[in-house]
């Protein structure tokens, strides 16, 4: 089957996390990368203030070429995806974006769809059949569409400073059915010391 690669043109190249040498990865982003604990827990802990979950958008569209390939599905099967801002202060520090495949919906599983503001780790995380691929991560410099999509909740002179951003993701595996997560660190981040992963 031929797919559509010019829709999906320039998206990030993704590699396993675990595999790249220390000088592969930023340092004040490697941390942040690699830890496999819930990343909404450890930024409400790095949060001196309100920390809130601004959705941005959420419906049902093809995922991205390389989203569709983690996931295992037919390129041009829609999928839910939710993305959304995780502000502290109405500081933007985190830029989410979850493809849900519609057969992952089913059952128990349709409270995916009606999380509104809530976190979506707080139900990863406290499901006991949970499962975590590897992490993978990618770099994403000024001009790709993933970039302008973290960035455009952004402080305008955040944005044009910026010249690349990092991120990461993961297929998590609740009750035997996938979904994919994908989080990307924002400049305003930088701004707060890191904080240690939850134990």
């Amino acid at each position: 089957m031929k797919e559509n690669f010019g829709k999906h043109a320039g998206e990030p190249v993704w590699r396993n996390g675990f595999r790249l040498s220390r000088g592969q990865l930023p340092g004040q982003w490697r941390d942040w990368l690699l830890d496999r604990s819930s990343l909404t827990l450890r930024l409400q802990r790095a949060c001196p203030g309100s920390f809130r979950v601004e959705v941005v958008s959420q419906r049902m569209e093809p995922p991205l070429l390389s989203e569709a390939r983690a996931l295992h599905r037919p390129p041009q099967e829609l999928a839910l995806v939710r993305q959304v801002r995780l502000r502290c202060d109405e500081q933007p520090w985190v830029f989410a974006r979850t493809v849900i495949p519609l057969p992952s919906l089913r059952g128990g599983l349709r409270q995916l769809a009606l999380l509104g503001n809530r976190p979506l780790g707080s139900v990863l995380f406290a499901d006991p059949t949970m499962h975590r691929s590897a992490v993978e991560v990618a770099r994403v410099g000024r001009g790709k569409r993933l970039f302008a999509l973290a960035l455009a909740g952004t402080d305008a002179a955040a944005h044009r400073k910026a010249q690349e951003i990092w991120g990461r993701r993961s297929v998590f595996t609740l009750r035997g059915q996938p979904l994919l997560v994908s989080e990307f660190f924002l400049p305003d981040l930088t701004q707060r010391p890191p904080c240690a992963a939850p134990r």
